[in-house]
């Protein structure tokens, strides 16, 4: 099995001019090993936020976040749809979450000033499972807090059109970072390709966040990913599309957190009359009166110049036989 090491997962940005790391065929199964958030620097509760301590801080954007690839998937072109399934993610033993002085929404409160006077970093313990591992495993909020290991990948994407973006709060209809929790095992995401090969990049792996990753960093972890790739030939996604098990969800990221939310749902309404055989009028009406539709806000925190991530999602249940 391939397998991209975790000290070569040290791009920076989305840029279709990198020389691919490996080329992969579709179905081909293979693993990367990614960094955290921090690049490893944040190892106990004593290692804190503060800009000036950390390395690649001295660069704007900030060296941070790093991502690996591009991954050349063979038969992918301009044009096509690249389907990625996530097939496990096993994270390391640790996890941590770094919160201070003008980070996140609560970085300048006055009500809040042990958030927002000085800097403070949690490091959560993970136990294996039953299995052996963490792959079902438990993270140990505190000595009476503790929840499973719901991992996902934060930051993944093929390289954009035109642009080079970085992996801090570079985003698009191509991927980028949006802490999405349903980048997970089980699901499959669709991404629309603008070079041949795709150009896809993978990491921010998160041990797990709770809806809208409000501080600004969740459970950020190191991990080994293991995934496959499937191409659509000839038919470009018309955004991101997450497909699970039980649903389909539209995403769409931007600002205002309405205008994100707009979007999503005219996405979603695209998809039902596109692939589902609604008419206008049903999937306009369909995701109105729907008691199953559903908002999802993956990630709506104030770092740097990200956009808020919404997901419009709809129950295969209903699709059924359409």
């Amino acid at each position: 099995m391939k397998k991209i090491l975790r000290e070569q997962a040290v791009k920076f940005a989305f840029n279709y001019s990198d020389t691919p790391l490996i080329h992969v065929n579709p179905g081909e199964v293979f693993e990367i090993e990614t960094w955290d958030a921090g690049i490893g620097f944040f190892k106990s509760s004593a290692d804190k936020a503060i800009p000036a301590n950390r390395p690649g801080f001295d660069r704007t954007p900030p060296l941070v976040n790093p991502i690996a690839g591009p991954i050349f998937i063979e038969g992918l072109d301009r044009g096509d749809t690249l389907v990625v399934s996530i097939h496990q993610i096993e994270v390391e033993k640790t996890s941590w979450i770094a919160v201070g002085p003008n980070r996140g929404p609560l970085g300048d409160s006055f009500r809040w000033s042990e958030i927002s006077g000085e800097y403070s970093t949690m490091v959560f313990d993970h136990s294996p499972g039953p299995g052996g591992t963490t792959v079902d495993g438990t993270l140990h909020f505190n000595d009476k807090i503790s929840w499973p290991i719901t991992p996902f990948v934060g930051t993944l994407g093929v390289a954009p059109d035109r642009d080079v973006a970085n992996s801090l709060d570079g985003q698009g209809d191509w991927g980028g970072n949006l802490d999405i929790r349903d980048f997970k095992p089980g699901n499959k995401i669709f991404l629309p390709v603008y070079h041949p090969g795709g150009l896809f990049y993978l990491g921010d792996v998160h041990a797990s966040q709770g809806d809208t990753e409000f501080t600004g960093t969740a459970a950020e972890t190191q991990a080994t990913v293991r995934l496959s790739f499937e191409v659509i030939k000839g038919k470009r996604s018309p955004g991101i599309r997450i497909e699970t098990p039980d649903s389909i969800i539209a995403i769409h990221a931007f600002r205002p957190l309405e205008d994100a939310v707009h979007q999503a749902t005219v996405y979603m309404m695209d998809w039902l009359v596109s692939t589902y055989g609604f008419t206008d009028v049903e999937a306009y009406c369909f995701v109105s009166t729907c008691p199953d539709f559903r908002i999802n806000v993956y990630q709506m925190c104030k770092i740097g110049k990200l956009n808020y991530v919404a997901g419009a999602e709809v129950p295969k249940k209903y699709l059924k036989g359409i």
